[in-house]
C-alpha cells in the first residue's frame, strides 16, 4: 500500500509528463488569434482545471461514465486547426458551442461506437499499438534537440540534457529498488532540469508574472454560439479522438495486464464526451486519453487508480493557482525530450509485445501489421503529404493512429472474410451461394 506522499509523488510524476503536451495546444491556438496576455493565461488555467476534472471522472468511474483504467485526459492536438480556423472565420463563442454539441455527439454515439470493437482483434490491437509509440518518438526527438521552433534546436547543450536525462533515467531502473524506482523519470527530469539551471537554461521569469489565484468561469469568452459547419468539423475531430482513445485504453490495458471490457471502452467515451462539454463550458478545449502517460505505466510499473486520482488533483489545483503551474514550465523541453524517448519507446515496445502474441505466418496478419504500422507512421512524420484533400480527409488521415487504425481494420474485415469462405463446407458454400442469387 502506497503512502499518500508517494502516491502524490508519483501522481506529480505523471503531470509533468504530460504538461508540455496540455500547455502547448492553449499557447498554439492563443497565439494564433492573438490574445491577450491576460485572456492566455486564464486558457491555460482553464485548460488545466478541466483536464483535472477529466482526469477525476475518467478514473473515478459510474455505471455510464468512466472507464476505471488508470488514463489521463489532456487536450487533442487534432482539434487545434478547426478551433483556429471556426474561431477565426467567426468567433470563439461559435467554436466553443460547437466543442460542447460535439461533446454530446461523443456521449450519445458511445454506445453504437461500442458494438465495432469486434474489429479489433490482438492483430489490430498490437499493431495501433505499436503505431501510438512510434508515432510519438518524432515529437521526443524534437524536444530533445530544444522544440521544434526553437532558436537553438539542435544545439550540444540541448542534446547534452536530454542524454543526462535518458541516462538518469535508465540508471534509476536498473539500480534503484522500491519507491525510488518507480519515481525514476521524476530524477531524471529533476537531475536534468538541475544540470540546466547551471548552464543558465532556466528561468523563473514566468513564475513571477503569474498571477497566484485564477477560477475558471463559465462563458468567459461569451455565450456559446452555432453554426452546423463548426458543429460538424468538431464532431469530425472528436471521432478521431474516439479512435486514438481506444488505442490508448488497449494499451493501458496491455500495461496493466488486464483484458479490457467494450463497456470500459463505452463508459470511457462517454466520459471523454462529458469532459468535452466542460471543456466548451469553461472555454478550454476537447479532451482525449492521452498516450503519453502509457509508456510511464509500463516504465514504473505502478498501476494503481489512485496514482492517477492524485494527478487529475494536482491539475486541478494547478489550474486555481497559475503561480504553482509556470512553476513546472521551468522544465526545459530538451529534458523533457530525453525522458520522452523512454517512455514512448515503451509504448511501441508494449505493441511489438502484443504482436509477439499472433503468427505473423497465417491470415495475412504479416501484411496487416506491415500496412498499418508503415501507413500509421507515415502519416504521423509526414502528414503534408495529405495537405491536398478536403478537408475530413486530411483531418482523418493526418493523424498517423486513425489512419494506422483504419488500414489495420479494414484489411482485417476483408481477410477474415475470405477466411471464413475459404473454409466454408462445399455444401454451406452452394447454399448461402444460391440464397444471394
Amino acid at each position: 500500500m502506497l503512502s499518500k506522499r508517494k502516491v502524490f509523488t508519483l501522481g506529480l510524476q505523471h503531470v509533468l509528463a504530460m504538461y508540455a503536451g496540455a500547455v502547448v495546444v492553449p499557447l498554439i491556438v492563443g497565439g494564433a488569434l492573438k490574445l491577450t496576455g491576460e485572456q492566455m493565461a486564464y486558457l491555460i488555467a482553464a485548460d488545466l482545471f478541466t483536464c483535472g476534472l477529466a482526469t477525476l471522472l475518467q478514473v473515478m468511474g459510474t455505471k455510464y461514465f468512466g472507464s476505471r483504467l488508470p488514463v489521463i485526459l489532456g487536450c487533442t492536438f487534432t482539434a487545434v486547426g478547426p478551433i483556429i480556423a471556426v474561431a477565426s472565420s467567426s468567433n470563439l463563442a461559435t467554436a466553443y458551442g460547437a466543442i460542447i454539441l460535439s461533446g454530446l455527439f461523443v456521449v450519445l454515439a458511445a454506445p453504437l461506437y461500442g458494438r465495432l470493437l469486434k474489429f479489433f482483434p490482438t492483430i489490430v490491437t498490437g499493431s495501433v499499438v505499436t503505431i501510438i509509440g512510434l508515432s510519438l518518438i518524432p515529437v521526443a526527438m524534437k524536444n530533445a534537440a530544444g522544440g521544434e521552433g526553437s532558436a537553438d534546436f539542435g544545439q550540444p547543450r540541448n542534446l547534452l540534457l536530454a542524454l543526462i536525462t535518458l541516462v538518469v533515467i535508465l540508471l534509476v531502473n536498473r539500480f534503484a529498488t522500491g519507491f525510488l524506482r518507480s519515481v525514476s523519470v521524476l530524477v531524471g527530469l529533476v537531475a536534468g532540469t538541475a544540470v540546466a539551471y547551471f548552464l543558465g537554461m532556466v528561468h523563473f521569469t514566468s513564475v513571477g508574472s503569474a498571477s497566484w489565484v485564477s477560477v475558471a468561469q463559465p462563458f468567459y469568452f461569451g455565450r456559446p454560439e452555432f453554426s452546423l459547419t463548426a458543429i460538424f468539423t468538431m464532431i469530425i475531430v472528436n471521432i478521431v479522438s474516439m479512435v486514438e482513445s481506444t488505442g490508448v485504453y488497449f494499451a493501458v490495458g496491455r500495461v496493466t495486464e488486464q483484458k479490457v471490457e467494450p463497456k470500459q471502452v463505452v463508459n470511457g467515451l462517454r466520459s471523454e464526451g462529458l469532459a468535452i462539454m466542460l471543456g466548451g463550458l469553461f472555454n478550454a478545449f476537447p479532451y482525449t486519453a492521452f498516450s503519453q502517460n502509457v509508456g510511464l505505466i509500463s516504465l514504473t510499473r505502478v498501476k494503481t487508480r489512485n496514482v492517477i486520482f492524485a494527478a487529475g488533483g494536482i491539475m486541478v489545483v494547478l489550474g486555481l493557482l497559475p503561480k504553482l503551474a509556470a512553476l513546472t514550465t521551468v522544465v526545459p523541453n530538451a529534458v523533457l525530450g530525453g525522458a520522452m524517448i523512454v517512455m514512448f519507446g515503451s509504448v511501441a515496445a508494449s505493441g511489438i509485445s502484443i504482436l509477439s502474441e499472433v503468427d505473423l505466418r497465417k491470415d495475412g496478419n504479416l501484411l496487416i501489421a506491415a500496412c498499418s504500422i508503415a501507413v500509421g507512421l507515415g502519416s504521423a512524420t509526414i502528414p503534408q503529404m495529405f495537405d491536398q484533400l478536403p478537408e475530413f480527409a486530411r483531418m482523418l488521415l493526418q493523424n498517423g493512429i486513425v489512419s494506422g487504425s483504419l488500414t489495420a481494420i479494414v484489411p482485417n474485415i476483408f481477410l477474415s472474410k475470405t477466411k471464413d469462405a475459404r473454409e466454408m463446407p462445399a455444401p454451406a458454400a452452394a447454399q448461402e451461394a444460391q440464397q444471394q442469387a
